[in-house]
């Protein structure tokens, strides 16, 4: 059973940093580098909207504009984790942020993919909560 599990969220004052992270289980080694990793962020009253994503076998990543430049995705294979670091943080970034993952994909899919229906397992969330 796939079971993904973030950690790391918490508070954080304006242009400060937070790394989050996604610890992927139940699937091989081989397997989680051909899915596709994503963080996902909601803020209250607003749409679940894609942040970044990674495809750990292929490299590709892709972040928000939102987001670009002050955020970065990395993983590490040997441990089927992924990592969301957060720097530069804006009070615009308060969110519960979400991990998920797709069945196998490939990079450039992975790479287009923001709707969360294209996502199959999902994490609990983190908050994260900015202060101005």
């Amino acid at each position: 059973q796939v079971q993904l599990v973030e950690s790391g969220g918490g508070s954080a004052p304006a242009g400060g940093s937070l790394t989050l992270s996604c610890k992927v289980s139940g699937v091989t080694n081989s397997l989680y580098s051909r899915t596709c990793i994503a963080w996902f962020r909601q803020a209250p009253g607003k749409e679940r909207e894609a942040v970044a994503t990674i495809h750990p076998g292929d490299g590709d990543t892709y972040r928000s504009d939102s987001v670009k430049g002050r955020f970065r995705i990395f993983q590490d294979s040997g441990k089927n984790t992924a990592f969301l670091r957060m720097n530069d943080l804006k009070p615009e970034d308060t969110a519960m942020y979400y991990c998920a993952t797709a069945r196998v994909v490939g990079g450039t899919i992975c790479r287009g993919r923001r709707n969360p229906s294209q996502f199959d397992y999902w994490g609990q969330g983190t908050q994260v909560t900015v202060a101005s």
